[in-house]
Protein backbone atom coordinates (compact mmCIF):
# COMPACT_ATOMS: atom_id res chain seq x y z
CA UNK A 1 0.00 0.00 0.00
CA UNK A 2 1.36 3.38 -1.03
CA UNK A 3 0.31 6.40 1.01
CA UNK A 4 0.61 9.99 -0.18
CA UNK A 5 -0.05 13.41 1.24
CA UNK A 6 -1.39 16.25 -0.88
CA UNK A 7 -2.37 19.86 -0.16
CA UNK A 8 -5.85 20.07 1.33
CA UNK A 9 -6.92 22.65 -1.25
CA UNK A 10 -6.97 19.81 -3.80
CA UNK A 11 -10.10 18.53 -2.07
CA UNK A 12 -11.84 21.74 -3.09
CA UNK A 13 -11.14 21.03 -6.79
CA UNK A 14 -13.47 18.22 -7.90
CA UNK A 15 -11.90 17.78 -11.34
CA UNK A 16 -8.50 17.07 -9.76
CA UNK A 17 -10.06 14.74 -7.18
CA UNK A 18 -11.84 12.83 -9.95
CA UNK A 19 -8.56 12.53 -11.87
CA UNK A 20 -6.82 11.16 -8.77
CA UNK A 21 -9.42 8.40 -8.61
CA UNK A 22 -8.73 7.40 -12.20
CA UNK A 23 -5.03 7.27 -11.36
CA UNK A 24 -5.61 4.68 -8.64
CA UNK A 25 -5.82 6.90 -5.54
CA UNK A 26 -8.57 7.37 -2.97
CA UNK A 27 -8.68 9.61 0.13
CA UNK A 28 -9.30 8.68 3.75
CA UNK A 29 -9.09 10.69 6.94
CA UNK A 30 -6.81 9.23 9.61
CA UNK A 31 -7.54 9.36 13.32
CA UNK A 32 -5.46 12.52 13.59
CA UNK A 33 -7.77 14.20 11.07
CA UNK A 34 -5.18 14.31 8.30
CA UNK A 35 -6.45 13.26 4.88
CA UNK A 36 -4.12 10.95 3.01
CA UNK A 37 -4.36 9.36 -0.40
CA UNK A 38 -4.06 5.58 -0.60
CA UNK A 39 -2.95 3.40 -3.49
CA UNK A 40 -3.11 -0.37 -2.84
CA UNK A 41 -0.66 -2.44 -4.87
CA UNK A 42 -3.56 -4.80 -5.63
CA UNK A 43 -7.04 -3.49 -6.33
CA UNK A 44 -10.37 -5.26 -5.84
CA UNK A 45 -12.96 -4.62 -8.53
CA UNK A 46 -16.21 -5.98 -9.91
CA UNK A 47 -16.88 -5.99 -13.63
CA UNK A 48 -20.54 -4.97 -14.11
CA UNK A 49 -20.95 -7.28 -17.09
CA UNK A 50 -19.85 -10.27 -15.03
CA UNK A 51 -21.01 -9.86 -11.44
CA UNK A 52 -22.50 -12.55 -9.21
CA UNK A 53 -26.03 -12.21 -7.82
CA UNK A 54 -26.20 -14.54 -4.78
CA UNK A 55 -29.25 -16.78 -4.95
CA UNK A 56 -30.32 -16.09 -1.36
CA UNK A 57 -30.12 -12.33 -1.92
CA UNK A 58 -32.08 -12.64 -5.16
CA UNK A 59 -34.85 -14.46 -3.27
CA UNK A 60 -34.77 -11.86 -0.48
CA UNK A 61 -35.01 -8.91 -2.86
CA UNK A 62 -38.01 -10.41 -4.67
CA UNK A 63 -39.93 -10.44 -1.37
CA UNK A 64 -38.50 -7.33 0.31
CA UNK A 65 -40.65 -4.21 0.60
CA UNK A 66 -37.76 -1.99 -0.49
CA UNK A 67 -37.98 0.98 -2.81
CA UNK A 68 -34.82 1.97 -4.68
CA UNK A 69 -33.85 5.45 -5.82
CA UNK A 70 -30.82 6.89 -7.55
CA UNK A 71 -29.30 10.28 -6.73
CA UNK A 72 -32.42 11.30 -4.82
CA UNK A 73 -30.67 12.30 -1.58
CA UNK A 74 -26.99 11.59 -2.19
CA UNK A 75 -25.53 13.81 0.52
CA UNK A 76 -27.85 12.22 3.09
CA UNK A 77 -26.30 8.87 2.16
CA UNK A 78 -22.82 10.31 2.71
CA UNK A 79 -23.81 11.57 6.16
CA UNK A 80 -25.39 8.22 7.06
CA UNK A 81 -22.19 6.42 6.03
CA UNK A 82 -20.18 8.82 8.22
CA UNK A 83 -22.51 8.39 11.20
CA UNK A 84 -20.47 5.73 13.00
CA UNK A 85 -18.44 5.62 16.17
CA UNK A 86 -15.27 5.31 14.11
CA UNK A 87 -15.19 6.67 10.57
CA UNK A 88 -12.68 7.75 7.94
CA UNK A 89 -15.26 10.16 6.49
CA UNK A 90 -14.28 13.45 8.12
CA UNK A 91 -15.97 16.84 7.82
CA UNK A 92 -13.35 17.91 5.27
CA UNK A 93 -14.04 14.84 3.17
CA UNK A 94 -17.77 15.50 3.33
CA UNK A 95 -17.08 19.00 2.02
CA UNK A 96 -15.07 17.45 -0.81
CA UNK A 97 -17.97 15.11 -1.62
CA UNK A 98 -20.33 18.11 -1.66
CA UNK A 99 -18.17 19.72 -4.34
CA UNK A 100 -17.99 16.45 -6.28
CA UNK A 101 -21.77 16.31 -6.07
CA UNK A 102 -22.11 19.86 -7.40
CA UNK A 103 -19.78 18.98 -10.27
CA UNK A 104 -21.82 15.89 -11.18
CA UNK A 105 -19.32 13.21 -10.13
CA UNK A 106 -20.95 11.93 -6.92
CA UNK A 107 -23.82 9.43 -7.16
CA UNK A 108 -25.86 7.25 -4.84
CA UNK A 109 -28.13 4.24 -4.68
CA UNK A 110 -30.69 4.56 -1.91
CA UNK A 111 -32.91 1.97 -0.23
CA UNK A 112 -36.20 3.05 1.35
CA UNK A 113 -38.75 1.21 3.43
CA UNK A 114 -42.07 2.92 4.11
CA UNK A 115 -40.53 6.17 2.94
CA UNK A 116 -37.57 5.96 5.31
CA UNK A 117 -33.96 5.77 4.11
CA UNK A 118 -32.70 2.45 5.50
CA UNK A 119 -29.60 1.79 3.42
CA UNK A 120 -27.52 2.88 0.51
CA UNK A 121 -24.14 3.57 -0.99
CA UNK A 122 -22.30 6.32 -2.81
CA UNK A 123 -19.33 6.70 -5.11
CA UNK A 124 -17.69 8.72 -7.84
CA UNK A 125 -18.38 8.19 -11.54
CA UNK A 126 -15.84 9.25 -14.15
CA UNK A 127 -16.85 8.19 -17.64
CA UNK A 128 -17.46 4.44 -17.51
CA UNK A 129 -15.58 3.90 -14.24
CA UNK A 130 -17.38 3.93 -10.90
CA UNK A 131 -15.38 4.25 -7.69
CA UNK A 132 -17.38 2.91 -4.75
CA UNK A 133 -16.70 4.69 -1.49
CA UNK A 134 -18.99 3.60 1.33
CA UNK A 135 -22.29 1.96 2.16
CA UNK A 136 -24.58 1.75 5.17
CA UNK A 137 -27.48 -0.37 6.32
CA UNK A 138 -30.10 0.26 8.99
CA UNK A 139 -31.98 -2.97 8.27
CA UNK A 140 -30.82 -6.41 7.21
CA UNK A 141 -29.64 -6.79 3.60
CA UNK A 142 -30.21 -3.14 2.66
CA UNK A 143 -26.61 -2.39 1.68
CA UNK A 144 -26.28 -5.65 -0.27
CA UNK A 145 -29.48 -4.85 -2.12
CA UNK A 146 -28.13 -1.39 -2.92
CA UNK A 147 -24.97 -2.94 -4.36
CA UNK A 148 -26.98 -5.21 -6.66
CA UNK A 149 -29.00 -2.21 -7.84
CA UNK A 150 -25.75 -0.35 -8.47
CA UNK A 151 -24.32 -3.23 -10.51
CA UNK A 152 -27.53 -3.53 -12.53
CA UNK A 153 -27.46 0.17 -13.33
CA UNK A 154 -23.76 0.21 -14.22
CA UNK A 155 -24.28 -2.73 -16.55
CA UNK A 156 -27.32 -1.12 -18.18
CA UNK A 157 -25.50 2.19 -18.67
CA UNK A 158 -22.34 0.68 -20.16
CA UNK A 159 -19.88 1.11 -17.30
CA UNK A 160 -16.75 -1.01 -17.57
CA UNK A 161 -15.59 -1.29 -13.97
CA UNK A 162 -16.66 -0.87 -10.35
CA UNK A 163 -13.76 -0.19 -8.00
CA UNK A 164 -14.44 -1.52 -4.48
CA UNK A 165 -10.87 -0.76 -3.37
CA UNK A 166 -10.06 -3.56 -0.94
CA UNK A 167 -11.09 -7.20 -0.59
CA UNK A 168 -13.71 -8.15 1.99
CA UNK A 169 -15.74 -11.34 2.35
CA UNK A 170 -18.86 -9.17 2.25
CA UNK A 171 -17.97 -8.04 -1.28
CA UNK A 172 -16.42 -11.28 -2.53
CA UNK A 173 -19.85 -12.92 -2.90
CA UNK A 174 -20.62 -10.44 -5.71
CA UNK A 175 -17.78 -11.66 -7.90
CA UNK A 176 -14.80 -9.51 -7.01
CA UNK A 177 -11.56 -9.75 -8.98
CA UNK A 178 -8.12 -8.71 -7.75
CA UNK A 179 -6.02 -6.71 -10.20
CA UNK A 180 -2.39 -5.59 -9.98
CA UNK A 181 -2.19 -1.83 -9.77
CA UNK A 182 -0.85 -1.31 -13.30
CA UNK A 183 -3.71 -3.34 -14.80
CA UNK A 184 -6.28 -1.50 -12.69
CA UNK A 185 -4.94 1.85 -13.92
CA UNK A 186 -4.96 0.72 -17.54
CA UNK A 187 -8.60 -0.41 -17.41
CA UNK A 188 -9.77 2.53 -15.35
CA UNK A 189 -8.17 5.21 -17.49
CA UNK A 190 -9.66 3.68 -20.63
CA UNK A 191 -13.07 3.38 -18.98
CA UNK A 192 -12.93 7.01 -17.82
CA UNK A 193 -12.84 8.11 -21.47
CA UNK A 194 -16.18 6.48 -22.28
CA UNK A 195 -19.15 8.75 -22.92
CA UNK A 196 -21.61 7.15 -20.50
CA UNK A 197 -23.75 8.64 -17.75
CA UNK A 198 -24.83 7.25 -14.41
Amino acid sequence: MFVYEAPEEILRQPEIVARFYTEGLFPMADKDGAIRWYEPVERTVIFPRNYNFPRSLRSFMRKADFEYRYDFNTLKVVHECANRKETWISRKLIEAYEKLHEAGYLHSVEVYRAGELVGGLYGIAVGGAFFGESMFSRVSQASKSALIKLLERLNERGFEILDVQLYTEHLAMFGTVSLPLHEFKRITKAAAELNVKF
